[in-house]
């Protein structure tokens, strides 16, 4: 077993885990993270979903060897990543995303609220106008047990409206 060293959230992380373990065993086990879950097992319903490189994955079945030299953001990396792509000096306490999830109250268990935020910060660092098309073909593959579609697709939409706001 030799050291993996790994960048999540800005920070260097070392694991001792075998190269084949899968990422998101190294970020709940290993770094104490809580934001990405185990849902299937499959990469099929989102809720293991990072960021690498600013592109989402699925931490469930990405090898923790094949990481070496890229950037892993978590949901709780979020606000300083935002903070970074919007050249902020300090980053907010909440990426919008995550404040529009609390004010629209699209979470109902939370199980995929965090593959969901993850994929809508992709998909609004990529396209700050999304239309609800737009958004519906990004969220595809993410799966929410209680059927809280309308209420994330309304989050989504309010937090580009407040990015779009906060850039003028």
């Amino acid at each position: 077993m030799t050291d993996i060293k790994i960048r999540v959230n800005n920070k260097d992380v070392v694991t001792q885990a075998m190269p084949d373990t899968p990422l998101l065993y190294v970020l709940t086990n290993d770094v104490q993270l809580q934001g990405p879950k185990f849902g299937c097992g499959l990469a099929q319903c989102g809720a293991c979903s990072v960021l690498m490189d600013g592109q989402e994955i699925r931490s469930c079945v990405t090898p923790i060897g094949t990481i070496g030299g890229k950037s892993i953001t978590t949901l709780e990396g979020l606000p300083a990543l935002y903070a970074s792509q919007h050249k902020l000096a300090n980053p907010p306490a909440l990426h919008p995303l995550q404040q529009a999830f609390i004010d629209t109250q699209a979470p109902q268990c939370g199980y995929c609220a965090s593959g969901m935020i993850i994929k809508g910060a992709e998909l609004l660092a990529q396209n700050p106008h999304p239309t609800e098309q737009h958004i519906r073909e990004a969220m595809d593959g993410h799966l929410c047990r209680c059927g809280t579609y309308p209420r994330i697709m309304s989050a989504i939409q309010k937090a580009a409206k407040s990015m779009q706001e906060a850039a003028l």
